[in-house]
């Protein structure tokens, strides 16, 4: 069921959906960084573009610039080597996960 609405979402609704998606976005990170620490790089990569997916989620008109900055290196991670790659994506879950617990 899809739902619509009439009138523009207020600023509220926005960083409410933000919340949201930064949680989860932080929680398929998470599971990179567990897929390359396993040495799983399938499960890994699985991750990483449903993570990519939400990321595309994120309105990033209303994100603070910093998060913006994140959001943009997060393709970064594909080019990196295991280890490296899982603990930048440990790195990234706990900015976003932090942020989605902060934003008012």
């Amino acid at each position: 069921m899809i739902i619509t609405k009439s009138e523009p979402f207020t600023k509220e609704e926005i960083e409410k959906k933000n919340k949201q998606v930064l949680g989860a976005l932080a929680l398929d990170l998470k599971r990179v960084a567990l897929g390359y620490f396993r040495g799983s790089t399938p499960m890994a990569e699985r991750f990483f573009e449903e993570a990519l997916k939400r990321r595309s989620e994120v309105d990033r008109e209303n994100l603070k610039p910093y998060l913006v900055k994140f959001l943009n290196n997060m393709e970064n991670l594909k080019k990196e080597d295991g280890k490296r790659a899982a603990e930048n994506a440990l790195l990234y879950s706990t900015i976003f996960q932090n942020a989605s617990t902060t934003i008012s």
